[in-house]
């Protein structure tokens, strides 16, 4: 053999390189059963070694232990969202025929604090305050458009868009007063087009339970049928 072929080397290979081989040809150990059989990987539970065809099988467990527990969270969140549509559903169908602002603030206050458990809610309505107002109670709140108190929501109204999450504390005071500090966050639904009807609060003790990420079209849908219930 010559000096020159003797001088030939084999290049080393990379890891990398034998790792984009072997994905390249996925049937390699069907055609190379025996260097299968020899292959032993440390056992992601402890010391001792194991096959390269059970490290697969734990990994596709655990695999499958993931997509298992990623279901089960679909599943809850696809019964919890059929549940709050049926209530969304009931109040819709309490609304049908009732006229008067009297009645339908009595029916939305029933259904939030019943249906929905929302017990720390306010509804500010537009319009001249009468007398019959005042003895309202906590939940219902008469203003003028003009109002001082609104311009701290004016943002909120004229964008028509439910928010949800964190309020400033003048704003959490005005709605459920000094003394209600464990309010966590809060969903705001302006009513009517641009808040022109009103604005409707909804607060939680739980800091995530209003979240800016969450989906408002079920808060949508109810604004729409308390707004459109005050107008008939």
């Amino acid at each position: 053999m010559s000096n020159q072929a003797r001088g030939l080397r084999t290049p080393m290979l990379t890891e990398e390189a034998i790792a984009e081989y072997l994905q390249n040809h996925p049937d390699f150990f069907e055609r190379h059963g025996a260097v299968l059989e020899k292959l032993r990987l440390p056992h992601v539970r402890g010391g001792s070694a194991v096959s390269l065809v059970e490290r697969q099988v734990d990994v596709l467990r655990e695999r499958h232990k993931a997509l298992d527990q990623r279901l089960r969270e679909l599943v809850e969140v696809a019964r919890a969202n059929e549940q709050l549509g049926e209530k969304v559903h009931r109040l819709a169908r309490r609304l049908i025929g009732v006229h008067g602002r009297e009645a339908v603030v009595s029916i939305v206050e029933s259904a939030l604090r019943e249906d929905f458990n929302a017990r720390n809610s306010v509804l500010i309505l537009f319009g001249s305050p009468s007398a019959k107002d005042a003895t309202g109670g906590s939940f219902l709140r008469v203003l003028e458009r003009t109002s001082p108190d609104v311009k701290m929501f004016e943002p909120l109204l004229e964008s028509g868009k439910p928010r949800c999450g964190q309020v400033r504390d003048t704003q959490r005071d005005y709605l459920f007063g000094k003394e209600n500090v464990g309010i966590g966050s809060v969903a705001l639904l302006p009513l009517g087009a641009s808040g022109s009807v009103g604005l409707l609060a909804i607060g939680s003790a739980d800091a995530e339970h209003f979240h800016p990420g969450m989906n408002t079209e079920l808060l949508v849908r109810i604004g729409e049928l308390i707004a459109q219930a005050l107008a008939t």
